[in-house]
């Protein structure tokens, strides 16, 4: 008569991932969720920060290829698109340079454009930067959150051995089972997330150099009314990116209103 249910009960597996979560109930339920979710979220942020920054990247390009060559700088603005990173710190040097001549207290014109420059390169670093520090809070508490859930069907089977008076492998196997399950989930969902905040990281670092060189070449085009900008030769070194030759005069953006 056992035979039958015994053989029924063979072809499953009562100690899958499932039958764990609902033998811990809501604790082992909830621990999951909380897991599932970090994850996602994680997931997400990568690849949103992966397309803005290849979105930078590209433009980056774009500057190296054609905005040097422009006659003007307001002409070079017209080839960037309107919300990238590179428009945005032209449009602020053009902005700055106009109401550098409405001051009423007078100050340097290279350091006023040097911290408006610096104010607009630190937005956008700022918005690189959005969203690595759930990267960072996942990775660092994850395994914690799984470790909670250790610790909870740990106990489970503590109670379960006390209750039936010995430790028999039907007794412990599936607090022990669940334990392990979210010991090793806490760590599957931690380990992307600090191997992304890392990587996402160390490309921020080298796109803000990238910015940092072309808003040092738009200041010394601006504090030398376009006299002095970088051009690129026709060559391309084995390295990929395009050498800088010397200073080249260009058209300036304004001409000075001499002084009466």
């Amino acid at each position: 008569m056992q035979a039958a249910p015994a053989a029924a009960a063979a072809g499953e597996n009562p100690y899958g991932l499932v039958p764990a979560l609902q033998q811990g109930g809501i604790i082992a339920i909830s621990v999951f969720a909380i897991l599932v979710l970090m994850s996602i979220f994680s997931f997400y942020i990568l690849f949103t920060k992966l397309m803005q920054q290849q979105k930078i990247i590209s433009q980056g390009r774009k500057v190296r290829s054609s905005f040097w060559n422009s006659p003007n700088l307001r002409d070079a603005a017209t080839k960037l698109e309107s919300k990238s990173a590179y428009r945005a710190i032209v449009d602020d040097a053009l902005l700055a340079q106009d109401q550098h001549g409405k001051l009423t207290d007078p100050i340097d014109q290279h350091d006023w454009m040097g911290n408006s420059l610096a104010r607009s390169q630190g937005a956008i670093s700022a918005r690189l930067g959005e969203g690595l520090a759930f990267l960072a809070t996942v990775g660092s508490t994850a395994p914690f959150i799984g470790l909670f859930g250790t610790v909870v069907g740990i106990y489970r089977a503590l109670i379960k051995i006390g209750a039936s008076g010995q430790a028999s492998i039907d007794a412990v196997a599936g607090p022990v089972g669940e334990a392990l399950i979210m010991t090793a989930l806490g760590l599957v969902v931690a380990v992307p997330a600090v191997l992304a905040y890392n990587w996402l990281v160390r490309r921020n670092k080298s796109i803000m150099e990238d910015l940092a060189a072309f808003t040092n070449d738009l200041h010394g085009y601006l504090m030398s009314n376009g006299a002095v900008k970088p051009r690129l030769d026709g060559g391309t070194p084995k390295g990929g990116t395009p050498t800088r030759a010397a200073t080249a005069p260009s058209e300036p953006v304004r001409t000075p209103t001499p002084a009466k």
